[in-house]
Parts: C-alpha cells; structure tokens; sequence
C-alpha cells in the first residue's frame, strides 16, 4: 500500500467545566477530578515524511509556540517511533486556532493530533490503549485531547471516563494578552491552601446531572474551578472580564483551568454572539470567541 503524502488531524480545545484540586503530592502533582467537555475551537496538525524531525506553526500567537522537541507534538512523535522502533523522521505543521498558554490544553491538543496524524502518515495502526498511554505520558490533559466529547479525569486527570451528554452547550472564551503557566497558577494554589483542610477531589453529582440531561441553566449553577482563586491572584486584571462577561448576559463564567483564558457559559448561538461582542468592546480582553460543546476528539481529516 502506498504510504500517503501527508496526513491532517483535527483536535478540540477544551473547557474544564469543573476543576477540583487536592492537596499536593509527595511526587508534586495533585490528585484531580477533573470535568473535561471538548469545544469547537481547533488546532490542525498535519504530519508528511521528512528526513528529520522538524515543526512549523502559523495563526494567531504562533510566535510564542516551541518549534524544537519541548513541543509536544515532536515529544508525541519520538514516543510513538521509539513504541515502533522507527526513526521519527516526519515534518510537522501545526495550524493554530486554540489560543496558546490559555488554559485550553492547545499544546496538549497539539500532542494527540500529531501523535494520530504520525500514526496515520506511517501506517502502524497503534491500539487506542497504546495510543492512550503515551498521551498520559505526554502529559495529564493529552489522553482527553484525543477522545474529546465529555469525560471525568481522575488521577492527575489522565484516568479517562466518557459522560454523557444531553445536548449542546454555547459558549464565549475571552483570550487574555499573555499566558499563565500552570506550575504557577499550582504554586499559587499550593500557597493559598497552606495549612488548610484540602478535600479530596470529586465530581459534583449536579453538574453531571446538568451535563446528562443537557440542562444549560443546571450546569451554569455547578461550574467549578478550584484553580481560579489562584489564578486571579497572579493575574487579578481577569476579574474584570469576568464581570463584563457576566454583566453582558453570560448565565455563569470561570477561569477556564489554569487560565487566563475566561469561559462564558451562555444559553444560545445569539446570545453567544452578543456576549462576545460585549467582551471584545469592553476592552477588558484581547479577543472573544464562540463555541459549542461537546465537539469530537482528534480526527485524522480526509485528504484534499
């Protein structure tokens, strides 16, 4: 079978719906439960044979994305070629549209698309159990970047359990000017609970409800994320796109994991439209852009 001259994957942002955060580890990380629903904002990344190793990226901030191997589409691809015991020469062409550093797992999403894309364009047909595992290697939001939909992560959110889900949701996502790190936004985290009570982590019994049912207003009610105080902390200026965007209408907003990026829960493509108008003009973010969810995992795209 010829091998084919390129292959492009489709892979979602996503919104942590609810972020419940225990104390820290001994190994560092912290025990998650972790409520991921995938949302149609998208990164492309195509893989084509090279004699190296390479990436290239374009579309908005692709100045501030990695091109060396800290990117986790070329660490995606020396995984899966090390798994095969082939040489990951392949060229890697990432296409953004997910906004980078914003809490929106865009790297990660990164990560499973080349990491579908390479095993596509090199033809190993990888188990999705295999292809699972190195996604948790990669990192924590990886495993659910290439599944999409509605799931629980567990663990430090790698554990994977599909939800289900009764309906759309409509969404606004203001982008921030510069990024958070997320070590930071723990640390801050870390700092804020010193010598406090952190309960272990679990999912809210309502928002799974609201999720099932696809009950917008119910699931409003049950956003949570327990990074957002830290998050404010070290970037207090997002407390006014918060309340611009709950001001404009949103029925609830949070900071979408580690941020900066802040999420707008609202209850239709109209008033999506308007609440993103309303950001833009506020002048409180750089740009505001609408959403649905679910939205589908990684998808290898047919070929032109």
């Amino acid at each position: 079978m010829t091998a084919p001259a390129g292959v492009t994957v489709r892979v979602p942002a996503k919104v942590n719906v609810q972020l419940a955060v225990g104390a820290a580890r001994p190994d560092g990380f912290h025990d998650l439960a972790n409520v991921f629903l995938a949302v149609s904002l998208y990164d492309e990344v195509t893989a084509t044979p090279a004699d190296e190793l390479t990436i290239t990226c374009e579309g908005p901030d692709a100045d501030k994305v990695p091109l060396d191997r800290t990117n986790l589409a070329a660490r995606a691809a020396e995984l899966l070629a090390a798994r095969h015991g082939i040489s990951p020469a392949v060229h890697l062409h990432i296409a953004k549209d997910i906004p980078v550093a914003g809490g929106m797992a865009g790297g990660s999403a990164d990560g499973a698309g080349a990491l579908l894309a390479c095993d596509a364009l090199w033809g190993l047909d990888t188990s999705r159990d295999v292809l699972l595992e190195i996604c948790a290697e990669l990192g924590s939001d990886v495993p659910f970047s290439l599944v999409g939909g509605a799931a629980l992560g567990i663990g430090r959110g790698e554990q994977l359990t599909g939800l289900p889900v009764g309906g759309a949701f409509h969404w606004v996502f203001a982008v921030a000017d510069g990024g958070l790190s997320t070590p930071a936004v723990y640390g801050e985290f870390d700092r804020l609970t010193e010598g406090v009570d952190v309960p272990e982590p679990t999912a809210s019994p309502v928002l799974l409800e609201a999720l099932r049912a696809g009950d917008t207003t119910a699931l409003a009610g049950a956003l949570a994320n327990d990074l957002q105080a830290a998050a404010l902390s070290l970037r207090p200026s997002l407390a006014a796109t918060l309340t611009a965007g709950t001001e404009a209408g949103a029925l609830a907003a949070l900071v979408s994991g580690s941020g900066p990026t802040t999420a707008f829960l609202v209850k239709d493509a109209e008033a999506a439209e308007s609440v993103a108008a309303a950001l833009t003009a506020s002048g409180t973010c750089r740009t505001a852009r609408a959403a649905t969810s679910p939205a589908p995992g990684a998808t290898v795209l047919p070929s032109a």
